[in-house]
């Protein structure tokens, strides 16, 4: 949608027949943004749930940006400066206070002067008025940390980690560099298979060419102690340019 102020996203909610709570993630995610951007946010509620007005991202998601890294014959080392741009987006959102929680590489919009992380509804950080909140139960889960998984699992619930955000950027970037999700499971498997497999089973190797496999090793470790921080990664990454 364009308007006299700028071109923006709109986003309409429903409630599905198993997640009712999406119907909600519009304003949610408003109410986020408010708090984060200085830019013009509106939400509001329609018929079948909630709708928010956003300033639209111009640019290329990374998966799609590191398409040519995935050529099947000659794969090409992944780009590590938009490695960079993204593990950057992600830092400053922590640095503020906040946690994405549903980190994934359609959500870095890789633009010309920069590269902005998108679909902030289960950022959690500040003050999210009761009516608009909902649980924690999880994300996409090709880009889960196992200690997600687990929660989901035992609870159905978790509690977002800036530790699972580094997991899940390492996964994005290995997805995006090689093609395969972080760990192996059948596409056609349950959800609560996925999660299964990502809690019981080792992720894949790492076999992204370049400096950048050993640091996403290093991401998406199962322990999230030793896991680098989004800022670590960052300084690694930019010394490796």
């Amino acid at each position: 949608m364009r308007t006299a102020t700028g071109r923006f996203a709109i986003k309409l909610g429903y409630r599905s027949r198993t997640h009712e709570w999406t119907a909600l993630a519009p304003a949610r995610e408003a109410v986020v943004l408010r708090q984060l951007i200085p830019e013009e946010v509106r939400f509001g509620e329609w018929e079948e749930g909630t709708w928010s007005m956003q300033p639209w991202r111009d640019g290329e998601a990374l998966f799609a940006r590191w398409e040519p890294s995935r050529h099947p014959t000659e794969p090409r080392e992944p780009h590590l400066a938009e490695a960079l741009s993204c593990a950057a987006a992600l830092a400053a959102l922590h640095e503020a206070g906040w946690v994405h929680g549903d980190v994934q590489p359609n959500h870095f919009v890789i633009g010309p002067t920069r590269t902005a992380l998108i679909d902030l509804a289960l950022a959690q950080g500040g003050e999210i008025p009761e009516a608009c909140d909902f649980s924690y139960r999880g994300c996409l889960v090709h880009y889960e940390a196992p200690e997600i998984s687990e929660s989901i699992l035992a609870t159905g619930t978790a509690v977002p980690t800036q530790e699972a955000d580094v997991y899940a950027l390492g996964a994005s970037l290995f997805i995006s560099a090689t093609g395969w999700r972080h760990v192996s499971y059948p596409d056609g498997a349950e959800r609560r298979d996925q999660r299964q497999a990502i809690v019981d089973k080792p992720h894949r190797p790492i076999n992204v060419p370049g400096p950048l496999g050993p640091l996403i090793e290093g991401m998406m470790s199962r322990d999230p102690a030793v896991r680098p921080t989004s800022a670590e990664v960052c300084a690694a990454l930019h010394g490796m340019l």
